[in-house]
């Protein structure tokens, strides 16, 4: 039977491509009028977070797929109309774009008997249902805002940082960015000099790493081999790095965490630590309570404010799937290496990862697996896969901070070798 694919972004393009040079025959759906997904500036799908000064967060030569490099004048961080340009040519280089069915929602995905799913799917107000012997779900991650709730009420605005795209719209305003990962950082530094004042206020701090250290993409230090060191050892030397590339962090008005580097997903920003040693970032702890347009927070201090925008991440949605099949709350997804739900076959994931890295070249991978997965290769029992994901989630318990942003974390070159490891068990 045909394989759904679900969603057009970084995930959903690796997929068909891989399907369609292994001829898996599949239907495939996209809510936008085009492909990109979060990275199609103001998508029409109403999921796009990319704001106006958006570049990538890993070098090009990382994000690339492994048969599609980046163009050699891009820069070493591309801006998001690079990347979508960059989708764009990987989908016509590889003849995918007839094979999306645009403007198109999936409305419900069910189990039915022997494995088959029924499909229900939403065009132009009508709606169809088909069965398929398999559905890829790659509708991306970043799109459901989590906001959280203090006390009081706030008088000015607020928003979540998916709704910012400019800092004109914000010229002369005093506004507080709630969230001090890589979209609050930047968007605090987007606001500087434009924002009458910019407060960025964080529930633990973090630590800065810069984009480049000395003259290189901070991805550019990590390797396959190296990912083989103990991993306490390679927290030193990025400590060493980190501070001969910038010195001590203490002092800038930035919080210096408790909890030790690497052990959060990395803010990468050149220009953070700059602007809060000159005072035009005023960091902050986090909100106690609000009072009017006073902001209060829980060391006691206060800000008369205009705005808010609440950096606070998102929260893993699957709006077609009942959460008798999946239930993310809290983030908390049962997967066997973040693809596979052990009590359905039929049914993976592709891109649902958060990487010390990027995602494209991993999802690459992901379908690649799936793929022999859908040719018929075994797969590992239930029971086993259970006890895969146990063990994951305790070592995710050790390494990280407790949050909801790290529940799918995984590091690119372990998880890379993992996949590759995957992808050898099933070949044909």
């Amino acid at each position: 039977m045909k394989t759904c694919i679900i969603g057009a972004g970084a995930s959903g393009i690796a997929t068909a491509k891989v399907f369609a040079e292994r001829g898996i025959d599949f239907d495939w759906f996209e809510m936008g009028s085009d492909i990109g997904g979060n990275w199609r500036y103001n998508n029409d799908n109403g999921r796009s977070a990319a704001y106006d000064s958006l570049h990538i967060d890993t070098s090009k030569e990382r994000m690339a797929y492994s048969d599609f490099p980046m163009p050699a004048d891009y820069p070493a961080y591309p801006h998001h109309s690079q990347v979508f340009d960059y989708f764009n040519a990987y989908v016509d280089h590889f003849q995918l774009r007839d094979r999306v069915t645009f403007n198109t929602e999936v409305v419900s995905v069910v189990a039915v008997a022997d494995g088959r799913w029924s499909v229900r799917v939403r065009r132009d107000g009508t709606e169809s249902v088909a069965e398929y012997g398999a559905v890829i779900v790659a509708n991306g991650h970043h799109w459901n805002p989590r906001v959280p709730e203090f006390p009081g009420m706030f008088a000015g605005e607020s928003m979540h940082s998916r709704s910012y795209r400019s800092p004109d719209d914000l010229r002369g305003k005093r506004v507080l960015v709630l969230g001090i990962g890589n979209s609050g950082s930047d968007i605090a530094c987007d606001l500087v000099g434009v924002a009458s004042e910019v407060f960025l206020a964080s529930r633990r701090g973090a630590h800065i790493i810069p984009r480049y250290l000395f003259g290189r993409p901070v991805d550019t230090f990590t390797s396959e081999a190296g990912s083989k060191i103990p991993f306490p050892l390679t927290r030193a030397v990025y400590q060493v790095l980190l501070w001969l590339a910038r010195g001590r962090q203490t002092g800038s008005g930035i919080a210096v965490p408790d909890h030790k580097l690497l052990s959060e997903h990395p803010t990468l920003s050149q220009d953070l630590l700059k602007h809060a040693r000159a005072g035009a970032v005023v960091g902050k702890p986090n909100i106690d309570r609000f009072e009017g347009d006073t902001v209060h927070f829980v060391d006691g201090t206060s800000a008369e404010v205009d705005v808010i925008i609440f950096a606070t991440g998102y929260q893993i949605t699957f709006p077609f799937l009942d959460s008798s099949i999946i239930d993310p709350t809290d983030n908390q997804v049962e997967l066997y290496q973040s693809v596979i739900p052990p009590d359905h076959r039929g049914l993976y994931f592709i891109g649902l990862i958060q990487p010390l890295g990027a995602i494209m070249p991993l999802a690459e991978l992901q379908a690649k697996w799936v793929a022999n997965l859908i040719e018929g290769a075994p797969r590992p029992s239930a029971d086993e896969m259970h006890h895969a994901i146990d063990a994951t989630r305790q070592a995710l318990a050790e390494r990280y901070v407790e949050s909801p942003r790290h529940t799918i974390q995984v590091d690119f070159f372990p998880y890379k070798q993992t996949m590759e490891r995957e992808i050898a068990a099933t070949e044909p």
